[in-house]
């Protein structure tokens, strides 16, 4: 008898396999029809009964298990007040950023830090001259800010080639800061990492600057004032 069980509950268990494999075919494909050139990072389980989790590009998507719908925006745990589409989106930037390391970045360090953030900038960019601007003011309230490079306009532009020139220069801090002021500069080239911050954007699905990550991989702006961005912090922190 025990035997026969356990011989049900294997068919039953590859029955199930099966189903999740043709079911994981089907949304792929589906996704493939609709974007053939489509980089798909992961397909998962979500929370939406009969709905795969899909995520490229740094968007997360829900596909039906039979391939026929995509549904496209935040699905919200009600009973427990949680964005669990962010919450998706937060565990990949932060999964992302790790793998990135602390010399490719053109950090400006608090003295005292409570905090850290990443930013993805353009030197063009009006709100992240704004932002920069005020970089003691954000590390003075214990704020330290971790520089990646997003040019807008893309490789082989002008605002490309600043940031390039910027992380060729002796004093990168320097250069940066003078650049964001509008400082003209001497076009330097080296092996450099703007090319590659460039794609991690696109991936993370970057698309406007600035871009600031917490340490938790949450978004928090867009420009957001020092005072601001602080409050923002301690409430990620608490809810911890």
């Amino acid at each position: 008898m025990l035997k026969r069980v356990i011989f049900s509950l294997a068919i039953v268990a590859s029955a199930t396999v099966q189903a999740d494999a043709t079911s994981e075919a089907k949304v792929r494909e589906a996704i493939k029809a609709l974007v053939p050139s489509a980089q798909i990072d992961s397909i998962g389980e979500s929370k939406l009964a009969g709905f795969y989790e899909v995520t490229l590009s740094g968007q997360v998507l829900y596909v039906s298990a039979d391939g026929k719908y995509l549904v496209q925006g935040m699905v919200y745990d009600i009973a427990n007040k949680r964005d669990l589409t962010e919450e998706k989106k937060s565990v990949m930037r932060k999964a992302a950023l790790a793998g990135v390391p602390k010399e490719r970045m053109i950090s400006f360090p608090a003295k005292s830090e409570k905090h850290r953030v990443t930013v993805f900038t353009d030197i063009d960019c009006g709100y992240c001259r704004k932002l920069h601007q005020q970089i003691a003011e954000y590390n003075n309230l214990g704020i330290s800010v971790d520089y990646l490079f997003f040019p807008r306009s893309g490789p082989n532009t002008p605002s490309f080639d600043k940031a390039v020139t910027v992380w060729c220069s002796a004093d990168k801090q320097k250069a940066f800061t003078d650049a964001k002021a509008g400082v003209e500069q001497e076009k330097k080239a080296c092996d450099n990492p703007v090319a590659d911050d460039f794609a991690l954007g696109q991936k993370l699905g970057v698309n406007g600057t600035p871009m600031i990550v917490a340490a938790d991989g949450s978004q928090i702006g867009g420009y957001v004032a020092p005072a601001q961005m602080l409050e923002r912090l301690v409430v990620i922190d608490a809810t911890k």
